[in-house]
């Protein structure tokens, strides 16, 4: 099934395309709100933004890069986007890197694109210096903060004034340049939790459909600003957070670093953000803790939200942003539209920030399906549902269960070209048209999709019964007590019966103020976590019911959207 569109958008080609529609449209507009080294933010308007990408894109075919690979690696900035479309709109194939890989799995990562030159954040240079005596392949190593080429590294800068030089003495190579809106383009790394990094092919078309889907059933325009927070190599912040932004003639500025997310909202005041459930449940829980501290200001906000919730669900009357004025202004006082993915999100947080008025729409997306599948409206949302397929993007189950779960598959324009040099594993999840996502989930007779859990994951019983992991980590993160959790299926040998297990990694700053001491034992923790766990297990059905956990002291590896590495833990 798929949905109708809701707004009208308007077409796209290519990123080219989309690009030059957005320059002349918006023209006098700010691209980008960037803050300077004395703390002030200075505007850059869409045409300077095109001139910059021109002249880079100039430079890069200058220096012999045309048709190849061009690997782009550093924190979000405008120079990490400046790269993406120089590259992508008619240089080569973008090659986005995670800042955080170990130095070895970048120089894989590298070898493996046959990247011949890749564009680094100065904050990496130490890191290049060792990459560029390992990787003979890349040629060119450009450097993002550099004022001067060195002998090694070219200066990003530099480059740009060479390239608009180029272009102002008649060179059209990049400007002219034809794309192929159906060949490769950008090639992305997966961040798997089950799995190691896949490489994923996608074209100009794939992300243009995407975008104007997304466009067709959120409603976005040239009077939005958004903040970026999620990694850009991630698909999910760079098709939303900064492409779909850029079709819509926003206005984009750059957080920090998570610790500054609050302080970057007052100072740029944004309408929209892309988030993971970890930095929304960290939101909810903080509002929460801050006034559990006093009994009087937790009953107020209780009331507050009893008598919101009423007035707005069964009269109409929504004097939430009023109510939570408080609220609202420490997030800039703008914030319209959060759009939650990546991960399932506690649904009780969700609701509990569209409460205070918070418009928080949970989505579903894959890097290979460029990347949003399914997202809530506006109008019609479920909390506990990753929502409505978008237009134009087919989604149903397949191998339904007597449960009625079954196997997401998804086709469309936006469903990648394949697996980079591995043809195996795109036969494995590519059938008949069809993306097959290893992703279970069921859907309600409204036509919602909801997720249950991962295929890899799933826990058998002896009886055939299945356990989503999954859902029983969304039950024990729910204490105040635990952070995090991962949920697994030991086999007992003597009853041949599989069990619940868990590590938890509890949360000891929560320990100590319930127990009123600065100082906790092993037993104490122990003791704590326990008779969470026996709560959790009254609320489930016996064969779901956690039998053994462990406690462990560190917090788990996560993907650079906050999900656990599951194939990094060791259990059992």
């Amino acid at each position: 099934m798929t949905s109708e569109p809701r707004y009208s958008v308007r077409p796209i080609r290519n990123l080219k395309d989309m690009l030059a529609q957005s320059v002349r449209l918006y023209g006098e507009n700010n691209a980008f709100l960037l803050k300077d080294d004395n703390n002030n933010y200075r505007g850059v308007k869409y045409k300077e933004y095109n001139s910059d990408i021109e002249g880079l894109g100039t430079a890069l075919i200058n220096l012999g890069l045309k048709d190849k690979y061009i690997a782009v690696i550093g924190e979000n900035r405008y120079e990490w986007t400046v790269s993406y479309l120089a590259v992508v709109n008619g240089t080569g194939v973008v090659v986005p890197l995670d800042k955080d890989l170990p130095l070895q799995e970048l120089q894989n990562l590298l070898e493996r694109s046959g990247a011949s030159a890749v564009i680094f954040s100065g904050k990496l240079e130490n890191e290049f210096r060792k990459v560029q005596a390992s990787v003979p392949s890349v040629k060119y190593f450009i450097n993002m903060d550099s004022e001067e080429d060195d002998g090694s590294f070219l200066s990003y800068r530099r480059l740009i004034e060479k390239g608009k030089q180029l272009v102002q003495a008649g060179d059209t190579s990049f400007i002219d340049a034809e794309i192929d809106d159906e060949a490769m383009s950008i090639l992305l790394f997966t961040s798997g939790t089950t799995d190691l990094a896949k490489g994923v092919m996608l074209s100009h078309k794939n992300i243009c459909s995407n975008i104007m889907a997304v466009c067709s059933s959120l409603y976005i325009d040239d009077k939005d600003s958004a903040l970026s927070i999620l990694p850009l190599h991630h698909t999910y912040e760079c098709t939303c957070g900064f492409l779909v932004m850029i079709y819509n003639g926003c206005t984009i500025s750059f957080i920090e670093g998570l610790r500054h997310i609050v302080k970057n909202m007052q100072e740029t005041k944004p309408s929209i953000i892309m988030a993971v459930p970890l930095i929304l449940e960290g939101m909810y829980k903080k509002i929460w803790d801050k006034v559990s501290k006093n009994p009087v200001h937790k009953y107020k906000l209780k009331a507050a939200v009893a008598i919101s919730d009423f007035l707005y669900h069964v009269l109409k009357i929504d004097i939430r942003k009023k109510l939570f004025k408080q609220i609202h202004d420490n997030f800039g006082g703008r914030l319209r539209l959060v759009i939650s993915g990546a991960a399932a999100i506690d649904p009780k947080a969700l609701k509990g920030l569209r409460s205070f008025g918070l418009n928080v729409l949970q989505g579903y997306g894959l890097t290979e399906c460029s990347p949003i599948v399914t997202v809530n409206r506006e109008e019609a949302h479920i909390n506990s549902s990753i929502g409505l397929p978008l237009p134009g993007v087919e989604v149903q189950l397949a191998d339904i269960g007597p449960d009625g779960v079954g196997e997401l598959i998804v086709k469309g324009d936006n469903v990648m070209l394949g697996y980079f040099k591995n043809e195996a594993a795109t036969q494995k999840v590519m059938k008949d048209g069809w993306f097959y996502t290893g992703d279970l989930g069921r859907l309600d007779e409204k036509g919602f999709f909801y997720i249950t859990g991962r295929k890899k994951n799933v826990i058998v019983t002896k009886n055939g019964k299945n356990i989503f992991p999954e859902e029983v980590e969304t039950y024990l993160n729910r204490s105040p007590y635990i952070q995090e959790s991962l949920v697994w299926g030991k086999y007992d040998q003597i009853t041949g019966e599989t069990f619940v297990n868990a590590q938890i990694y509890p949360d000891i700053e929560a320990i100590k103020q319930k127990l009123k001491t600065n100082e906790v034992s092993q037993e104490d923790i122990h003791r704590i976590i326990s008779a969470e766990i026996k709560a959790v297990n009254h609320s489930m059905p016996l064969y779901k019911h956690v039998r053994g956990f462990t406690i462990r002291e560190n917090e788990f590896a996560k993907t650079t959207t906050k999900k656990i590495k599951r194939y990094a833990e060791k259990v059992g």
